[in-house]
């Protein structure tokens, strides 16, 4: 059963009051190395005045397209910020701010300044349309918003069709009522609301690789507990690091990479706008970036883009989003001699729960549980199933699965275990090797096929740049493989090029693995986090 929860320091009680019923929480592990924080604390402030109190405040923080700020700039951004949201707008503790905008330091102190004003921040990603963001705002009963007046249209038109019109406030734009001039004309300081550790400060939306999005409600003690595990234990940052990455705060691995590790170790973060692979060489290479977030599928497009680039300081490329294969690993390790971190998270569980490590790293394996976090893999019975044989990987740690008034929390905790989705197979080493999502797994005449397993294969073709596996209905044998292939530059796309592929794939695994149809594609259907979109091709 979970931890009975402190009395709340929210006055808008919303999200506590739809937090999942005790019954169908997960487990959490809350012994050592799993960290304990006192019982009325504010994240945000611990990632700004806590880390000033160790680092001091000139040390430098963010450093954007536009703008660079140390981390004293920073919690003074932030603590006007909270003072536009609470004496010009009402904000009380624990109502829901939605926050629009790309990387950016301006939208790290509207985070920031959220949190440090006691409110619930619901960061979404600039791309999401008119109705995407109405449903959003509708499931999270969003009373603020903060945008970057770049992408206000689409927000102001899904504002106007709630029932309660949320207070919106446009930043980096022109005019005094945008929030930029109406920060600079409040007082410095703001003195931040602590409340309860068990009081949620974000809601973060899956990114909607299966389907409708969910929301994901975490606590200001799961911000602390990811930094001092996973980033504490695997990442090891110093206050000398510069990170930089791709994925966006709207998504968790970005929010993690990107603003908290480097705030709570007392390093600096290079927020690119517009993070394709070229930009995060040349980020690399002008900041001297020492730790890089990205996924499997920019890596491989940096691979040949890298002459000309100064990779010298970088000592750290995390590998997630999705799973990473071991071709994609060593063609990386030969040409830059790093040893990519591969890991997997959720949205769920806020950031990465198991991961390799400067010492135990096996290409083509995720790696092993974050100290703090335990993970098996189970039958559908919910048994563990032996060594070498694949079942559905189960995880817990000092955070867990709380989705906000849904119930498909029933499905993705069970028995206190938090159920990825995934297929695993652990080895006698207590290594984990990524089989498929759960729901992709196809079974053809019998036999059971990985769709990484084939895309391991075609993916050491000098041919192809990107793959995506799936199991299609089939009247005689139940499904077939199919394989979707984006071909590299200049090849051409026909039913001989399908053919030799095939008869590559052949010749690397079994042959009823081989995909029975290739289809060519330009490009795969991705969210606007990078996941591959496995439903659509299906």
């Amino acid at each position: 059963m979970p931890p009975t929860l402190s009395p709340t320091g929210h006055v808008d009680t919303f999200t506590r009051d739809h937090l999942p019923p005790p019954e169908q929480w997960p487990e959490l592990v809350l012994d050592p190395p799993a960290p304990r924080y006192p019982d009325r604390i504010n994240c945000a402030e611990e990632l700004l005045d806590g880390t000033i109190a160790t680092h001091g405040a000139d040390r430098p923080c963010l450093v954007g397209e536009h703008e660079s700020l140390t981390y004293g700039a920073l919690r003074d951004r932030a603590d006007r910020v909270a003072r536009v949201l609470v004496e010009d707008t009402g904000l009380v503790p624990g109502q829901r701010v939605l926050l629009r905008g790309p990387n950016s330091p301006w939208t790290a102190a509207c985070w920031l300044g959220i949190l440090r004003a006691g409110g619930v921040v619901v960061t979404v990603l600039p791309v999401l349309r008119t109705d995407e963001l109405a449903a959003v705002m509708r499931s999270a009963r969003v009373t603020h918003a903060l945008c970057d007046a770049r992408f206000l249209d689409d927000l102001a038109a899904a504002a106007a069709v709630m029932a309660s019109t949320p207070h919106v406030i446009a930043y980096g734009g022109a005019g005094s009522e945008d929030l930029t001039a109406r920060a600079a004309a409040r007082p410095a300081g703001f003195a931040p609301v602590r409340v309860a550790a068990d009081d949620a400060c974000m809601i973060a939306y899956t990114s909607g690789t299966t389907g409708t999005p969910k929301g994901c409600v975490h606590f200001h003690r799961d911000v602390l507990a990811v930094a001092d595990t996973y980033s504490a234990h695997v990442l090891r940052p110093t206050p000398d690091d510069v990170f930089t990455g791709s994925p966006p705060f709207g998504f968790t691995f970005g929010l993690g990479g990107l603003l908290i590790f480097p705030l709570r170790a007392g390093a600096s973060s290079v927020l690119l706008e517009r993070p394709h692979p070229g930009a995060l060489l040349g980020a690399v290479a002008e900041h001297g970036v020492s730790v890089l977030f990205t996924a499997p599928t920019a890596y491989r497009a940096m691979l040949g883009r890298l002459d000309g680039h100064d990779l010298s300081r970088l000592r750290r490329c995390v590998s997630a989003g999705e799973h990473l294969p071991a071709a994609t690993w060593h063609a990386w390790h030969e040409a830059t001699g790093l040893r990519m971190l591969d890991g997997i998270g959720a949205t769920e569980m806020l950031h990465i729960f198991v991961s390799s490590t400067d010492e135990h790293t096996r290409p083509g394996s995720t790696g092993r549980p974050v100290p703090g976090f335990e993970a098996v893999v189970l039958d559908d019975d919910g048994r563990p199933v032996p060594d070498g044989r694949p079942g559905h990987l189960a995880v817990r740690g000092p955070v867990g699965c709380r989705y906000l008034d849904d119930d498909r929390q029933r499905d993705y905790v069970r028995d206190g275990w938090n159920l990825t989705g995934d297929t695993y197979v652990r080895d006698a080493d207590g290594y984990l090797w990524y089989r498929a999502r759960s729901d992709d797994m196809i079974v053809t005449a019998g036999y059971n096929v990985a769709p990484a397993e084939v895309e391991e294969a075609l993916l050491t073709s000098p041919d192809v740049e990107e793959t995506a596996v799936v199991g299609v209905p089939d009247p005689d044998r139940g499904q077939v493989v199919r394989a979707y292939v984006v071909l590299r530059d200049g090849l051409t796309p026909d039913e001989d090029r399908a053919e030799r592929l095939r008869e590559y794939v052949r010749s690397r695994i079994s042959p009823y693995k081989t995909p029975r149809s290739i289809e060519f594609r330009p490009v795969l259907p991705r969210t606007a986090t990078g996941k591959l979109q496995r439903f659509r091709l299906r």
